[in-house]
């Protein structure tokens, strides 16, 4: 049986930093995202693609600042749809035309996408998920006492509005997502991490404003739709410890517990590698295969011949 593998996609790949963020430059960025993912379907897997929309998101959110005397703006839920709608519309037509390249027939399908979260959350109480452009900190701290932003220093390339992000709990259509896929059918869905909902006590859904983390509704979507592979596509080649250190290691094949190790002794920054390696590590654990590779190298990744790859058991060693 075909392995059935979950790829999430960073925002960035999307919108590059510092590109401009026209719908031409960000068509591109998916083109070439999909040359490589119609590789790996070509290579006989079943594929459910998910993606970043921190930086697209944030567009939206200052579009509407800058029309809100003109137009009534929407909360952050619904620009959370909205992102996932444009990009799961050049994503799905993108793969269509890459995969008509390489003379497959697959059938692709881009499902708008809720994930439920919990409103008792502590994420709620703290917000540290950025979205949007970079801003000098004069300019951050200008907005957000207009806007009643909270805003915060990002790794050292600038200063972002942040937002709640809770974990997820539940991809909504899940069962459907994985009936399509069994019948192979390529599924684009949870795009931006899903549109955050939670459940009334009388049952029904309602939208919250927050953004969730892309990684983990990745991997909480693996775990719903019983994928074998569980695929985070970012800017590096390798996950390091030591990072930036004269004794620097990149990590190849290791085990979950090896990984934990090296989680518990805080090498993975909060605000970047951490929750890519607590996602992959949970996915481990479970008994699937986690990889953190580059985006070029996402087919030689699946084949073990690159990036960090995390299982039950250690097979190779660190590089």
């Amino acid at each position: 049986m075909a392995q059935k593998v979950v790829i999430a996609l960073g925002g960035n790949a999307i919108l590059q930093p510092k590109q401009q963020a026209t719908y031409e430059n960000q068509l591109e960025n998916v083109r070439q995202c999909c040359e490589i993912i119609a590789r790996i379907v070509q290579q006989g897997y079943e594929v459910i693609i998910t993606h970043g929309n921190g930086p697209q998101v944030g567009n939206i959110l200052r579009q509407q600042e800058e029309a809100k005397e003109l137009v009534p703006p929407f909360p952050l839920d619904v620009c959370s749809a909205e992102s996932q709608g444009f990009i799961g519309y050049m994503m799905d037509q993108s793969l269509r035309n890459e995969l008509k390249k390489l003379g497959l027939k697959n059938t692709v399908v881009s499902m708008l996408t809720q994930t439920e979260v919990s409103l008792d959350d502590p994420a709620f109480l703290n917000p540290v998920k950025p979205i949007g452009v970079f801003y000098q900190e004069e300019e951050a701290k200008q907005l957000a006492g207009q806007q009643g932003w909270v805003v915060k220093e990002d790794a050292g390339r600038g200063w972002r509005r942040v937002v709640p992000s809770p974990m997820p709990k539940s991809i909504i259509g899940a069962n459907s997502i994985k009936s399509l896929t069994d019948q192979g059918t390529i599924v684009i869905a949870a795009g931006g991490g899903g549109i955050p909902v939670y459940r009334q006590t009388d049952g029904t859904l309602a939208g919250v404003e927050a953004v969730i983390d892309k990684d983990r509704s990745g991997y909480q979507m693996a775990r719903d739709v019983n994928a074998d592979v569980f695929m985070i596509l970012t800017d590096v080649q390798n996950v390091y410890v030591n990072y930036g250190k004269a004794d620097q290691k990149s990590l190849g094949a290791i085990s979950f517990q090896e990984a934990k190790r090296y989680a518990d002794e805080g090498q993975f920054s909060a605000g970047s590698m951490g929750p890519k390696m607590e996602s992959a590590i949970s996915f481990a654990e479970t008994g699937g295969t986690a990889i953190i590779c580059s985006l070029d190298q996402a087919d030689l990744a699946l084949a073990g011949k690159a990036g960090t790859r995390i299982t039950q058991e250690n097979l190779v060693h660190c590089n």
